[in-house]
């Protein structure tokens, strides 16, 4: 079938006819009978559909993978102590967005205001916090050849060619002065711009930092934390007793999962940023509790030359790796006076012991408490020490 196109201007098409509007409508209805046309009208109605559909839901980070999770999962535990979400972001919405790969500093670290709530309130009193005496800050990462890459291009820790290993390299020194040695590890960080800013400027740089994988910015944040003296440590998200109802993300390690599914979310989670001397735990009570899931996990860790610090549910699991257990959390009950009470029964710990080591979460109250309580603790007969000084294999 030949088909003739007209010369004419498209408007000359649209004049009225001598004939008046009933022919001009039967003229409309024969186009619109037309196949060739209502087929061109239907294509060009679908296209500019889809532009608008584009123009509303563009993305500037189209493209990238993006993960987008509920921080009441990432920050919460079964039965979570009051003020815990002011402890992770000042976002309405409670999400954190990350495009892996984007390893900055976080836009902006100051700008989160803080929930105006009774629980806030210790926050308030971080920002007016004095700095302390935080001695000189640890060299900055990466050190070389102690990092290959990792599956997604981010580092991934080795053992150096002479034997060395993050474990050691990244670890904050320690000179011990015969004193009983006791230390705070604090965990969270990251999530939250302004109670890690005031972990990192406000508390003693003997004291461990550890930090979430999620977290925006993470590289940017642990530069930040050793360069004022803090060594650090990268959270573990493992499954915990009641998984999946309370989720620590994708990432978790899953105690039924094949070791080498462990492998490749521990090789995702470790090349997200560099400079931490160890992994500890985040959750993961039926993960601990698995022997081929930790058998798998110490492996990981000592082919990768690592320390594990936990928070309390791996002290009856030994290891070829450097390691430390939690003598207790300081901050399950969350008050300030529970809080001291509990600093006060680490250094009865320590002083029978000889050693002591507590671990806390990122609350305002819990920084603060224990930025009072360390002020005060060599005139007490007591030496601060960061966790990996208590780490044994």
């Amino acid at each position: 079938m030949a088909v003739t196109f007209s010369r004419k201007p498209a408007y000359a098409a649209a004049a009225p006819a001598p004939g008046g509007s009933g022919d001009l409508r039967a003229k409309l209805m024969a186009a619109l009978g037309n196949p060739y046309i209502s087929a061109s009208g239907a294509a060009c109605l679908f296209l500019a559909s889809l532009a608008t559909l584009v123009l509303i839901t563009s993305d500037p980070h189209a493209g990238a993978p993006v993960i987008r999770l509920p921080l009441t999962k990432i920050g919460a535990t079964k039965n979570a102590p009051e003020g815990w979400r002011e402890a992770l972001s000042g976002d309405p919405g409670h999400e954190a967005d990350f495009t892996p790969g984007e390893l900055g500093l976080s836009r902006n670290p100051f700008g989160a205001p803080a929930a105006e709530t009774a629980a806030a309130a210790p926050a308030e009193a971080l920002q007016n916090a004095p700095p302390v005496q935080q001695g000189p800050g640890l060299a900055q990462a990466p050190i070389a050849g102690l990092t290959a890459p990792g599956p997604g291009g981010g580092p991934l820790p080795i053992i150096g060619a002479d034997g060395r290993t993050a474990a050691e390299a990244y670890a904050r020194p320690f000179t011990p002065n015969g004193r009983p040695k006791v230390s705070v590890v604090i965990g969270g960080l990251g999530l939250n711009a302004q109670t890690t800013r005031a972990a990192i400027e406000t508390l003693p740089g003997e004291i461990t930092l550890s930090f979430a994988p999620y977290a925006e910015g993470l590289q940017g944040w642990i530069d930040l934390a050793r360069a004022h003296g803090h060594e650090v440590l990268l959270e573990t998200p493992m499954e915990p007793a009641d998984y999946p109802a309370n989720d620590p993300g994708p990432y978790t390690l899953i105690a039924a999962n094949r070791p080498e599914d462990t492998v490749r979310k521990l090789e995702w989670l470790m090349s997200r940023a560099t400079g931490y001397f160890g992994l500890s735990n985040y959750l993961g009570a039926r993960f601990v509790d698995n022997d081929q899931a930790m058998t798998t996990f110490n492996a990981v860790l000592k082919a990768r030359g690592l320390a594990f610090i936990d928070d309390g549910l791996a002290q009856r699991r030994g290891g070829p790796i450097p390691r430390a257990s939690a003598d207790r959390v300081i901050d399950d009950e969350l008050s300030a006076g529970a809080i001291d009470a509990q600093l006060r029964a680490l250094e009865n710990g320590a002083a029978g012991r000889g050693q002591s080591l507590g671990s806390g979460f990122a609350y305002p109250v819990t920084i603060n408490q224990v930025r009072i309580w360390a002020a005060g603790l060599q005139a007490r007969g007591l030496q601060l020490a960061p966790a990996s000084a208590l780490a044994h294999r």
